[in-house]
């Protein structure tokens, strides 16, 4: 049976930690809700969005993944490396159907009471550019059966019983524990991994939806150039478990952004091979990369952010830049929201050339119909105000509170514009919510994590001229 639908609006009920079960492990439970920030009348009702952004489909067996980087995660000189894996990972798939559901049984706004009209998912859909990564994506958002096993039958990877290392939640045990249980208090779940690869249908989204481009649709892991070296291992059969000797952590992050590969020299592991697991291109997931797509009164601009060079951070070339000029001067009848998986204080990539940010917002904050940005890759709810338009960004439904965002536009009784951002929870049905469950339990990224943000970066009004 469905949840009531009204009940995963954060203004009714906000998901809080409960006491604590064992070594500070807590559960998920019910609060209180939280009001908006700055409630207005409502006059006229213009757009319903949902924002979705950062869901991180992701291949968790694969021979092009790295988890063993994680060992280095109190070195400040492997920070853009990382998270390279995730207790909450093999559930991904099923907390995102559990919001396309939630999304589906949303039937109007908190203020306006208008009924969503389109989704937008501003990038990082999957992990780690595969192709059977994108296939799941795909399912997930337009219907069919999702298949989270790779390979083989069967888990084959860092969480199952044996495999070299303590750095990784165990469901099924081991004798001696690992770290996440030992110290952490994470509960055993025998069979998970057996019931987290089993295919099932998602019903996929009721509404339209636009996508963007992201760094993790482009280079590995989010940060590694997809080489031919690195191609070749990512479908194949030798999967690394440590740290290769060699490794200078003065220049980890620039040797892993150039040639991943060089991560894969160190001890190893047969596991299956599978040519699904092949990098994908921009074409095949977004064609063109930037684009513009009207809606009622609406005009959404989606950019194209991912530095090519590698690294994590985006940039915006002199080309796009100018386009957007161009489709904005050509927008004048309608609200313009800008659709970026980066957002302002990601774009300076120096893999990318010259930061053109400030120029970028020069060009926003002198357009009087832009009034919304809607972006990602931060992993965190923030708002941020700028001259003319707001800022939104949205935490990654991968990693607590694995929220989306309902977006209201609207006139209000006095004649002024505004944006009403509310948060939304999945419904928590089956394995979707052990997975919220762990990703809040995740040390610095879950319950005591910033990612939340602060009351006024969830549930605000915000009002524009």
């Amino acid at each position: 049976m469905r949840s009531p639908a009204r009940s995963v609006l954060t203004t009714e009920r906000r998901l809080v930690p409960g006491p604590a079960l064992r070594l500070g492990y807590r559960p998920v439970i019910d609060g209180p809700g939280e009001p908006h920030e700055n409630m207005t009348s409502v006059g006229e009702p213009i757009a319903c969005i949902v924002h979705l952004t950062d869901l991180h489909v992701t291949d968790a067996q694969s021979p092009a993944r790295f988890e063993f980087v994680n060992s280095k995660a109190r070195d400040p000189r492997f920070r853009e490396l990382l998270t390279m894996q995730r207790p909450q990972e093999m559930l991904n798939t099923h907390a995102i159907a559990a919001m396309v559901r939630t999304i589906n049984d949303l039937e109007s706004g908190p203020i306006t009471g208008a009924a969503p009209r389109i989704a937008v998912m501003t990038g990082d859909a999957i992990d780690n550019t595969q192709h059977n990564e994108m296939a799941n994506f795909f399912a997930l958002l337009d219907g069919g059966t999702v298949h989270p096993d790779s390979g083989a039958p069967g888990y084959q990877g860092v969480q199952q019983p044996g495999w070299p290392g303590d750095i990784y939640w165990r469901p099924d045990g081991r004798a001696d524990g690992d770290d996440f249980q030992r110290a952490l208090g994470f509960p055993s779940h025998p069979g998970l991994l057996d019931a987290a690869v089993r295919p099932f249908a998602a019903e996929g989204l009721k509404l339209p939806w636009l996508r963007c481009y992201g760094n993790h649709e482009q280079v590995c892991q989010g940060v590694g150039v997809v080489t031919p070296a690195l191609a070749r291992a990512m479908a194949g059969s030798r999967k690394a478990v440590e740290m290769p000797a060699g490794i200078d952590p003065d220049t980890a992050v620039e040797s892993f952004a150039v040639a991943p590969e060089r991560f894969l020299t160190g001890a190893s592991v047969e596991v299956s091979p599978d040519p699904d697991r092949r990098p994908i291109s921009r074409r095949e997931f977004v064609d063109p990369s930037f684009y513009v797509h009207d809606a009622g009164e609406v005009r959404f601009i989606a950019l194209d952010t991912v530095c090519d060079a590698g690294g994590a951070d985006g940039s915006i070339d002199a080309g796009q830049l100018g386009w957007l000029e161009a489709q904005i001067a050509g927008s004048q009848d309608r609200y313009v929201v800008i659709l970026s998986h980066h957002g302002s204080d990601t774009l300076s990539n120096p893999r990318g050339g010259e930061s053109r940010v400030a120029q970028l917002l020069e060009l926003l904050s002198r357009s009087p119909n832009v009034i919304l940005w809607l972006n990602g890759h931060i992993h965190a709810n923030r708002i941020k105000p700028h001259r003319g338009f707001w800022e939104v960004t949205t935490s990654a439904l991968v990693d607590w509170p694995c929220q989306a965002r309902l977006v209201e536009i609207f006139r209000t009784v006095g004649g002024k514009l505004a944006i009403g951002c509310t948060m939304l929870d999945h419904d928590g049905e089956g394995l979707a919510g052990l997975h919220r469950e762990l990703a809040a339990n995740v040390p610095g990224s879950g319950f005591d994590s910033w990612r939340a943000g602060e009351p006024n970066d969830r549930n605000a009004i915000l009002l524009l001229p």
